[in-house]
């Protein structure tokens, strides 16, 4: 499997960055949001974004990810596993597409355009229930806007780093710089716990209604947990996650909600 590339994380592992070299990895630099946010604030002030211009940016911007990164392609395994997983996933006003990037990172995102990118790592530490219910809870993101104001938000606040937009009151096509920059916003951007919490919800619902293990979804992220105590104890990914209790309290709040639901089929 390759090494890390430009990937970028929307919501398993929050807090991620982008290293000086545009280089994906866990860990990394800390960013400043404080300062982000005012910067996207000063943003606001020169461009008007509208739900079609955000629509248009993540269709571009998934274009760029997948030039970025090697995708495994059909007639490899993963994405053969992948293909067989989602072939009979819908979710209505969706266009979903799915691929899998050749890469070591154990994370997954989706964009509003109905995209969903599932990390190589991701599909090697997981069985195909939990896999399934992280694409769920990607979703989820998705589903409930998260992503979208997530890319508006990650625009506006890049916008006013490189000035992109400035001359103009609408958003205009990217260049693969601002590709670039727009990615390293993303990075740094982090969904709320209502937001997380929203998202496995819908990750459990989407396990249930797939007809998978009701646990998917708990399993998935005490995966994580598990595997960040395996880190080394300075490393991000452990800091993020066996560190973090509300990470813990998410785990145990999805196997609640799976007790009930065995409970109730009785």
């Amino acid at each position: 499997m390759k090494g890390r590339t430009f990937l970028l994380s929307m919501a398993l592992v929050t807090g991620v960055s982008l290293s000086a070299s545009a280089q994906f990895k866990i860990g990394g630099k800390s960013i400043n949001t404080k300062k982000l946010v005012n910067a996207a604030a000063d943003a606001a002030k020169a461009i008007t974004l509208s739900d079609e211009d955000v629509a248009k940016m993540a269709r571009e911007y998934i274009q760029w990810m997948d030039t970025h990164n090697e995708v495994a392609g059909p007639d490899t395994e993963m994405g053969q596993r992948l293909a067989n997983l989602t072939k009979d996933v819908k979710v209505d006003g969706l266009d979903l597409n799915f691929k899998v990037y050749n890469v070591i990172d154990v994370n997954a995102f989706a964009c509003g355009d109905g995209s969903v990118r599932v990390c190589g790592g991701l599909m090697k530490i997981m069985d195909d229930n939990e896999v399934m219910a992280v694409i769920g809870h990607e979703i989820g993101h998705v589903v409930h806007t998260d992503s979208k104001d997530a890319m508006k938000q990650a625009y506006l606040t890049s916008a006013a780093k490189n000035a992109a937009g400035a001359a103009s009151n609408t958003a205009a096509k990217l260049t693969d710089s601002q590709l670039g920059d727009l990615a390293e916003s993303l990075a740094g951007a982090q969904y709320s716990q209502t937001q997380e919490n929203e998202a496995d919800d819908y990750g459990f619902e989407f396990s249930i209604a797939n007809g998978l293990d009701p646990y998917s979804m708990c399993n998935s992220l005490n995966k994580l947990l598990e595997l960040s105590e395996e880190a080394p104890k300075s490393s991000k990914f452990r800091q993020l996650f066996s560190s973090h209790p509300e990470t813990q309290k998410r785990v145990e709040r999805m196997r609640a909600k799976a007790d009930e639901y065995v409970k109730n089929q009785k």
